[in-house]
């Protein structure tokens, strides 16, 4: 059974590209042992995360109890959690989004102000967001190698 789970956390400190390296790398050795695919977006400027795993349903639920206890992330709040018959984020072990390159009409299309908060969003609506950023892969600034 597969599941798509989107959660929104807030950073604990600043998030700069040394953190999101550090969150990418461990990331992408995970998810490549245990089936996960996903894409991780990042905003600077909110301090927030956003990320959607996708995978086998111990799997998924497994990695978020790991989120929710990880010292980097706090305010952890899942989002949306749907049983799904076939993954949006295949092609993405891990991708990222840094919402500091965005065009600002974006985000306006999915949100109330330019500095995305997540936390103000309906899952169906951060999904649409994503999945938005990941059609224009040029946002999308790298997966595993």
């Amino acid at each position: 059974m597969l599941v798509r789970l989107l959660y929104a956390s807030r950073a604990v400190d600043r998030i700069d590209e040394p953190l999101i390296t550090s969150i990418l790398e461990k990331a992408c050795a995970y998810n490549a042992a245990h089936g996960l695919t996903g894409i991780l977006c990042t905003s600077v400027e909110g301090g927030v995360f956003l990320q959607v795993l996708e995978g086998g349903r111990a799997a998924v639920n497994e990695l978020y109890g790991l989120i929710q206890r990880d010292p980097r992330h706090r305010d952890v709040t899942l989002l949306d959690y749907a049983e799904i018959g076939e993954r949006r984020f295949s092609t993405w072990q891990m991708g990222n989004v840094n919402l500091s390159r965005v065009n600002l009409g974006t985000i306006l299309r999915f949100s109330e102000s330019p500095v995305l908060d997540p936390f103000q969003l309906s899952g169906k609506t951060a999904l649409a967001l994503l999945e938005e950023l990941m059609a224009s892969a040029a946002q999308v600034t790298r997966d595993c190698g």
